[in-house]
């Protein structure tokens, strides 16, 4: 399989596994949405890590796979393109990307399906598709400038440039930077916190951000209103109001 799902303490690794650079064949897109969809079912993943493996996130598209397309072809692939890191992007439990060497292309509009991520010192990212005479396809004209704002967003895409994880860092692209042989670890450990906290609030949260940002002010807030009053009819929200009067803050069990 080009694409696995292991679980281990209530965190689902989504792990890349095409040698040598994890390139994004159709079969690996697709993969990657039917896994994206267990993790988004399965109750015992409460948290989920995207991996590329120790030296690569993911170099991108499969190119060669890409120049046998025509204009027809593209017309019936670029929805489930999309799809695929949309079902990554819409998995309702906190996710983060383990970004290892390259996350180019595709790669990096992967990473930015996630909530948050970790870089290697030695990574590198960025949207080079202009320089085959195409644009992002999926999904990085539209997250990206979500993420690191328009004109940031806008050098990137039109000169195809690759930024590295200091720079990615401090424009936002990335949120920590760590060694790489420790990105794996501190990811499952984000990643392995959360899958302890309230799964039904973490999810609340999430939707109510995710909804925010592509909505007005006002519909946001009633998204926020609608799930906060929701979550007073949860056990966890009773457990954590408990443990606080009785405990003290951030000491409530969820699990």
């Amino acid at each position: 399989m080009t694409v696995t799902l292991e679980v281990a303490e209530g965190v689902g690794t989504i792990r890349l596994d095409r040698p040598p650079m994890n390139a994004l064949d159709v079969a690996t897109q697709d993969r990657i949405r039917e896994l994206a969809q267990e993790a988004t079912r399965r109750e015992d993943v409460r948290a989920v890590v995207v991996y590329g493996g120790e030296k690569v996130f993911a170099a991108g598209a499969d190119i060669k796979e890409m120049q046998n397309m025509d204009h027809a072809a593209m017309v019936l692939r670029a929805r489930d393109l999309q799809d695929s890191f949309t079902a990554v992007a819409r998995i309702p439990k906190p996710v983060v990307a383990a970004v290892t060497g390259y996350a180019l292309g595709g790669g990096c509009e992967l990473a930015l399906c996630a909530d948050y991520r970790i870089a290697a010192d030695n990574a590198k990212l960025g949207q080079p598709e202009i320089l085959l005479g195409l644009i992002p396809g999926a999904g990085g004209t539209q997250r990206l400038p979500r993420l690191v704002g328009p004109s940031r967003a806008k050098d990137l895409i039109f000169t195809g440039r690759m930024v590295k994880a200091d720079e990615a860092l401090a424009i936002g692209l990335v949120d920590r930077v760590v060694p790489a042989a420790d990105v794996y670890g501190e990811a499952h450990a984000w990643a392995a916190r959360l899958a302890q906290g309230p799964a039904i609030a973490l999810r609340a949260a999430k939707e109510a951000i995710d909804t925010g940002v592509e909505t007005d002010l006002e519909t946001g807030l009633a998204v926020e209103r609608n799930w906060f009053a929701g979550l007073f009819a949860t056990e966890d929200r009773e457990r954590g109001m408990r443990s606080f009067v009785e405990e003290g803050p951030g000491k409530a069990k969820f699990l």
